[in-house]
């Protein structure tokens, strides 16, 4: 006999996601780099994206969750005390080298551990790699000898990708994706906006537990912590969170999960469909409705965490966001790289600001209100408030406003 669903309001659980994704309450104190390491464990991973128009993607996301950092702290975490490495999560990530089995444990078993919604990815994996097994010798030779860039490789030359976007733009980039999802190779550095490749076993400490979970242990895993990540998440929105698209029996872990009585099911009001909070978290949920529950103003990276899953954020927050970097210009309704205004549990807006560093000013191109975001003064001066935060973590003098503000925060917004 199934247990009853918890039953709570949208209000309730969109409190819970925003809690639950470090965007509610006061920012953290103490240790810098110890809040980065918490917050990337309560998240899951972080997704790494270079791009620089304001700041890259995964500086944003720690810094509308912990403030202002250095930068030097998180290279250290990842380049010098190895606390943090990249891999793919839900995309390109930073994640924990404390989690460093659950991917040793999906890297063994590349690309066997890849699941449907890999497209044909992982069938054709299966045919390329013994295609190209000289390849493969040819480049972990080359990293015996130290660290390389891409186009640094004997064997790079960039080809045009295939029709059907299966690639790389060179053999050499294919192998080494392959290469770091089976664990051979990772990103040992950056120069610039290039990765630096070096051998797994040459980077990482030998303190590093590399032992190979059982497969159904992975899902388990996996499938909590996207729970407790987002605070209530579906199947789907499981499967294409924290260790995207690996999952090959979710339905089972899901059941085993609620056996266990380690997750129950939520029924919130107004959304249909499968959903689960984490046993840990069922207090909480029940307290967002109370004075705990503590609002705050952030600006979000075009990455950001509460963004990964777009149909999750659209079904509980009624907020659709797609990166118009990837548009052609004349199809961007808001601007090149908008940073969405979250205000408590609700979405008001979007910024689409622009660091122009050679003159140390945060360009403001445009601000746009969400259809019912709140008007007044008080709503309006803590998004300049937050905006010209935001200005001074990245060493702008001034924030430029142009005229195309909402009406009802233009008092502020100039």
């Amino acid at each position: 006999m199934s247990e009853t669903a918890i039953s709570t309001s949208l209000e309730s659980a969109r409190r819970l996601t925003v809690t639950k994704q470090r965007l509610a309450g006061k920012l953290p104190t103490g240790p810098v780099r110890e809040a980065i390491l918490t917050v990337i464990r309560d998240l899951g991973f972080v997704q790494w994206d270079p791009v620089n128009v304001v700041a890259p993607s995964h500086v944003l996301t720690l810094w509308s969750r912990i403030g202002d950092f250095r930068l030097s702290d998180l290279d250290r975490l990842l380049w010098d005390e190895k606390k943090l490495f990249e891999h793919w999560s839900h995309a390109a990530s930073i994640v924990l080298t404390e989690d460093y089995p659950l991917f040793y444990s999906m890297m063994r078993r590349y690309p066997e551990s890849l699941s449907k919604s890999w497209g044909g990815w992982r069938e054709r994996a299966r045919a390329w790699l013994p295609q190209h097994a000289e390849l493969r010798k040819a480049i972990v030779r080359q990293l015996k000898k130290g660290p390389l860039r891409l186009s640094e490789f004997e064997d790079h030359v960039r080809t045009k990708g295939p029709a059907d976007g299966w690639g790389f733009g060179s053999d050499v980039s294919m192998m080494l994706f392959h290469l770091q999802m089976s664990g051979e190779v990772m990103v040992v550095g950056h120069e610039g906006n290039q990765n630096i490749w070096g051998l797994s076993e040459a980077f990482l400490p030998s303190s590093v537990e590399r032992r190979q979970l059982p497969e159904d242990e992975v899902e388990r895993e996996g499938a909590e912590r996207t729970i407790r990540a987002l605070g209530t998440a579906s199947p789907s929105e499981i499967n294409r969170y924290f260790l995207r698209g690996r999952y090959l029996n979710l339905k089972e872990a899901l059941k085993r999960l609620q056996d266990e009585s380690t997750i129950h099911r939520v029924h919130i009001t107004g959304i249909s469909g499968e959903r689960y909070v984490h046993d840990r978290d069922v207090r909480l949920l029940e307290s967002m409705n109370s004075e705990a529950w503590q609002p705050r103003m952030s600006l979000l990276a075009p990455f950001d965490n509460l963004l990964a899953v777009r149909e999750g954020t659209s079904r509980l927050f009624g907020f659709d966001y797609v990166h118009e970097n990837f548009l052609p210009k004349n199809k961007r309704k808001f601007g090149t790289y908008v940073l969405p205004i979250l205000w408590g549990d609700r979405f008001i807006g979007r910024v689409d600001p622009r660091m122009d560093r050679p003159n140390a000013k945060l360009l403001i191109n445009s601000v746009h209100a969400e259809p019912g975001a709140p008007g007044g003064k008080e709503v309006s001066l803590e998004i300049r408030e937050t905006i010209e935060h935001l200005a001074e973590f990245l060493g702008a003098k001034e924030v430029v406003y142009t005229a195309r503000v909402p009406k009802a925060w233009r008092s502020s917004l100039r």
